[in-house]
């Protein structure tokens, strides 16, 4: 398996007072912290218009500051926002960024989940998967053909013959891509499209198994060239996670913080359409650290959090994008974060997942 951390850039209110310019300078630390610690991949969500979850609304912009800030690590985007960009635009900044990174990058690809960040922008958030359905062919055609022409419900556009799109990127025939599926509908896509699959960080064990197989049992639909996406076949699941010596030494320092997060992440107003609206978490008492710690986070001594991540490798996850929310404090996560590198990750890091999804 592989490890990666999802980044939103989410402040901490208390630490990071408003504008929440601090933020910025704990996730770039945090990032080459990661890399120092041996993590596999960074990841960058997109996010617009709230203080409440995330404030970065260029992944591709901030990436190519990380480009130069570091040197092994993998830089991803998770996910950009497929129906708020032009898909051109998507490929020729994917490619770049590749490029200025050496050969780094990975895309993630979604619909998005928060009208609100749609409504500031003038996009109508109830076509949101038409509209993606209608890009996602005209990204895929700009890597593997390099001129690409639209005529259709929200795409209209040409290149002459004389033209091509430039720049190229170093991973050929792209970067890895993923897409972030939570219905039936959308892992299907994933899978004949050739994406890898990333699942969100609510699903339990036995949900992922089930999308998982769902996924597999359509992969020898995706047709050449799009079987030769390098992430075709990889599953990777989003886990908050928080690792402290002893089980109830991580509810003492986790709690207050994991269990707000949880609630406010999931209220109404900000989460109106989160992969597809499955979330399993359906009244209050699921929010409780304990149910969390049962069906859904990977909270717990080391020891724990192994036995836990085990688990998610045996229903076919090939990598695991550890999350946490801000409240913990800087010098806190970063402590958890060395002792995550110290006293997990030489055990579960590189092992291979016997049920890994196969075209």
């Amino acid at each position: 398996m592989e490890f990666g951390i999802l980044f939103t850039s989410h402040p901490d209110p208390e630490s990071e007072t408003y504008p929440h310019h601090d933020i910025h300078e704990r996730v770039t630390r945090e990032i080459i912290e990661a890399e120092a610690l041996g993590f596999d991949s960074v990841w960058i969500a997109e996010h617009h218009f709230s203080n409440k979850y995330g404030i970065l609304p260029d992944p591709f912009s901030y990436l190519g500051y990380l480009a130069a800030k570091t040197t092994r690590i993998k830089l991803g985007a998770a996910v950009m926002v497929v129906p708020l960009h032009h898909p051109m635009r998507i490929v020729e900044n994917a490619a770049f960024i590749d490029i200025l990174s050496n050969g780094r990058f990975q895309l993630g690809l979604g619909s998005g989940y928060r009208p609100y960040e749609f409504e500031g922008l003038g996009v109508d958030f109830e076509s949101r998967r038409e509209r993606q359905a209608e890009a996602i062919p005209l990204i895929l055609d700009g890597f593997h053909k390099k001129r690409v022409q639209a005529d259709g419900k929200f795409f209209k556009f040409k290149m002459d013959e004389q033209y091509e799109i430039f720049p190229q990127p170093v991973q050929q025939p792209h970067p890895p891509f993923f897409m972030g599926a939570g219905t039936d509908n959308s892992i299907v896509t994933a899978a004949r499209n050739g994406f890898g699959l990333m699942q969100s960080s609510l699903s339990s064990v036995d949900k992922i198994r089930e999308n998982v197989n769902l996924y597999k049992s359509h992969m020898h639909e995706a047709p050449d060239p799009l079987n030769k996406n390098p992430a075709f076949g990889r599953v990777d699941v989003v886990r908050m996670v928080y690792v402290a010596p002893t089980d109830a030494k991580a509810k003492e320092e986790s709690e207050a913080g994991i269990t707000h997060h949880m609630k406010t992440f999931m209220s109404g107003v900000n989460a109106g359409g989160y992969l597809g609206d499955v979330t399993e978490k359906e009244n209050e008492s699921q929010f409780a650290y304990d149910m969390l710690a049962e069906t859904t986070i990977l909270h717990g001594s080391p020891d724990t959090v192994i036995r836990r991540i085990e688990e998610f490798r045996d229903v076919g996850t090939t990598s695991i994008m550890v999350h946490y929310p801000p409240y913990y404090g800087k010098q806190q996560t970063i402590d958890m974060l060395r002792l995550f590198s110290k006293e997990v990750l030489p055990h579960v890091q590189g092992k291979p997942t016997p049920n890994a999804a196969v075209a």
